[in-house]
């Protein structure tokens, strides 16, 4: 029951991390399709630019960890920056042998070919704002435009959320209708008071940072609470006893994800 100070939350408390968490190659449609497979009714992912404005998925700034094949497309000195690079190349790459044979030839995915499968699947989604280091206001402004459009006639649009402050900001300027909510890892000085200014909804907290006092800041301001990430059965047990909204998770094949 949503508390009686906070408006209805639209969105279920369990949150598949990347897609599957680590089950399937993370940002990568066959991830979302995995979590779904078990139940999950929401997913979180990460989405970044590319050299020519298409927002797709990826979490790191480079390419390294979790593609293959860019020095077959653009040779051994091309640029591991994943925002160096256009969507034509990008499209191009390999981006789920590194996790295991049975899915190798996966390829990066668009925000836009993920919005289309969610939809129409009745699917949920938190997109964390990731943007290449120094575009923060550009991504932050083209990913919330580009999501109030794919979800222009949805009844529950995505959470935007970002630790970049910059990010938030532009979203809210190029889409003020869309959810937000800013990440943390630390609390610094003034964090909740900055998300409350930013018209956020919702913190999205390292799960080792909430206790009781903590939630009653965040209700306090009218924001809600969820967790990042959380893998084990004991940290989501203190986590509900605090009465928290969200738990986003790697350990999907662990948590049944109720309510």
């Amino acid at each position: 029951m949503s508390p009686p100070d906070l408006p209805r939350w639209p969105y279920p408390r369990w949150i598949a991390h990347r897609g599957a968490g680590r089950l399937a190659p993370e940002n990568t449609l066959a991830a979302f399709r995995y979590g779904a497979a078990l139940g999950y009714r929401m997913a979180e992912c990460d989405v970044k630019l590319s050299a020519d404005g298409v927002p797709f998925l990826l979490h790191d700034a480079t390419l390294t960890r979790t593609t293959r094949g860019l020095s077959d497309l653009a040779g051994p000195a091309a640029s591991p920056v994943a925002g160096d690079h256009g969507w034509a190349t990008l499209a191009q790459l390999d981006a789920g042998s590194w996790h295991s044979r049975a899915y190798a030839g996966e390829p990066l995915p668009t925000l836009a070919n993920l919005a289309r499968y969610l939809q129409a699947n009745g699917l949920l989604l938190n997109i964390e704002i990731k943007p290449t280091p120094g575009t923060e206001a550009r991504t932050g402004a083209v990913v919330a435009e580009t999501a109030a459009r794919l979800w222009a006639q949805a009844q529950t649009p995505p959470l935007l959320s970002s630790f970049q402050v910059e990010a938030l900001a532009a979203a809210a300027a190029a889409a003020p209708a869309l959810p937000r909510a800013l990440l943390l890892d630390t609390l610094w000085d003034g964090c909740l008071e900055r998300a409350a200014a930013l018209g956020c909804v919702a913190l999205v907290c390292n799960h080792a940072l909430w206790d009781a006092a903590l939630v009653a800041r965040a209700r306090s301001l009218g924001l809600r609470a969820l967790s990042y990430t959380v893998n084990d059965a004991w940290a989501a047990q203190r986590l509900l006893a605090l009465g928290t909204d969200g738990i986003i998770t790697d350990r999907v094949d662990l948590f049944v994800p109720e309510g």
